[in-house]
């Protein structure tokens, strides 16, 4: 019987334990993840507007209703969207200077056409999106209104990742013993 090769089987176990790890950490994501969607949701039924700033909204005021002024209207641009019957089409956006300095990303509203609706800036209400960007409610410049931003379509897949990386570390123990056996 010939003996185990040292170095290889260092580096297969050194591999199998850092696969092992990724694994463990895709766990901690997916609880940091749900608490994360859970403080979304929460959000979304909080009542209170938020004040749009020329400091901007932190990542946690994602998905609250907000308020802000825009004092002058910059570049215009449209991007893939839908409107809140589900139709696929055109979100318009706007980039609004705010009082004070500042910018803020306003998505007007939807329409088949990109770059369709003309607005002067003024004030708006709507919830703030991923971006950061505010998603007009009601629409403005004569639009449809936008489907509204969800934290249940964000991702969280991390419970599918961990148990890909313990399947890869099963895999290269099963292969390395397999390998082992043929040798001797």
């Amino acid at each position: 019987m010939r003996r185990i090769p040292v170095f290889p089987t260092l580096v297969v176990l050194a591999a199998v334990a850092l696969m092992m790890a990724l694994g463990f950490w895709q766990l901690r994501r997916l609880h940091e993840k749900e608490a994360l969607l859970a403080h979304y949701a929460a959000a979304q039924v909080n009542p209170a507007l938020v004040e749009w700033t020329s400091r901007g909204v932190g990542e946690d005021l994602l998905y609250r209703r907000a308020h802000l002024d825009c004092a002058a209207v910059g570049e215009r641009s449209s991007m893939a969207g839908h409107n809140a019957a589900g139709v696929a089409g055109m979100a318009q956006t706007a980039r609004c200077a705010l009082p004070g300095g500042g910018s803020a990303l306003v998505v007007l509203g939807w329409s088949r056409q990109p770059n369709a609706g003309v607005w002067r800036g003024g004030a708006v209400t709507g919830v703030i999106a991923p971006g950061p960007r505010l998603v007009a409610m009601p629409a403005l410049a004569g639009l449809e209104p936008n489907a509204m931003p969800d934290p249940s379509e964000l991702p969280n897949n991390h419970f599918s990742y961990a148990v890909q990386w313990f399947l890869f570390a099963a895999t290269a123990l099963v292969i390395y013993v397999l390998a082992l056996r043929k040798r001797t």
